[in-house]
Order: C-alpha cells, then sequence, then structure tokens
C-alpha cells in the first residue's frame, strides 16, 4: 500500500473533506522500531528540536494534524493524529513525556541519554553543540488508523 493509498483509504472510511493536509514520515535512527512501539501502543509522544523548524522555517506540528508514519522502506504503518504540541527546554522535559515517548525502559534517564546523544549528533553535522537549554517540541499523539 502507498501513502496515498492508506491516506484515501481512511479519509473515505473517516468521511473527510478531501483537502484535509496531512504529512508522511518516519522516525530518525530505527524507524522500524518506532513504528512498532507506535503500533503496539506503547509510544504515544515524540520530541524534536525546535532549532530545526526555525533553521528551515517548517512549520510546528498542531493539534488535530494528521501523519502518515513511514517504517524504514517508506512504507505506511499507521496514521496518528497530533493531541498536543508543548515547547520546552530539554532539561524541563517531564517524566511522563519521556514515559510517553515509550522507548527502553521509559525512564527518565534512559529517555535522556538517548536523546543528548541524538541531537548532539545531529547538530555535530552543522557544527553546533547541544545544550540541555535547548528547546525542543513535544508532540503526543494517538494512532487514527492501521495499514
Amino acid at each position: 500500500m502507498t501513502v496515498q493509498e492508506i491516506w484515501k483509504k481512511f479519509r473515505e472510511e473517516k468521511n473527510l473533506q478531501e483537502d484535509i493536509a496531512y504529512e508522511a514520515w518516519q522516525f530518525e535512527g530505527a524507524p522500524d522500531e518506532l513504528a512498532k512501539l507506535v503500533l503496539d501502543g506503547v509510544k504515544t509522544a515524540t520530541c524534536s528540536l525546535y532549532y530545526w523548524y526555525k533553521v528551515e522555517g517548517e512549520p510546528l506540528p498542531a493539534v488535530g494534524e494528521y501523519s502518515v508514519i513511514l517504517n524504514s522502506k517508506d512504507e505506511p504503518v499507521c496514521i496518528i493524529q497530533t493531541r498536543n504540541v508543548n515547547i520546552v527546554p530539554f532539561n524541563l522535559a517531564t517524566e511522563e513525556h519521556a514515559y510517553k515517548e515509550g522507548e527502553g525502559d521509559r525512564s527518565y534517564e534512559y529517555w535522556k541519554k538517548v536523546h543528548v546523544d541524538f541531537f548532539s549528533n545531529e547538530l555535530a553535522e552543522v557544527n553546533m553543540k547541544f545544550t540541555e537549554d535547548m528547546e525542543i517540541v513535544c508532540e503526543e499523539f494517538k494512532v487514527v488508523y492501521r495499514a
């Protein structure tokens, strides 16, 4: 099934208008593992550096938006809908958010280590250093359709 096919099927089954926008993307790092966590209902949140939205002029995620989640082969696995968006300094992310990200043992310590490493590597590509007061975009979502 292609992205367009899953979106069309979802839209028709939910009786949504044709002009509703959506994005298709995969989680970075481990797209298959993270997509499976989403499908299993373990992963209901994610985060990204606010810096990239500013630099790339991308709009921030918004409550109500839809996304088609892809696996590592760019095949759709599900559709999610954004439920909540917060911008906070990295060091003020909550234990609840870390738990909702669903990775590792779901602890804040695990989440922090993995994300410090991930964001540090991302920023190293543009000769920047990660600091714990950098803002992150914390999103919560719900699976609304499965491929």
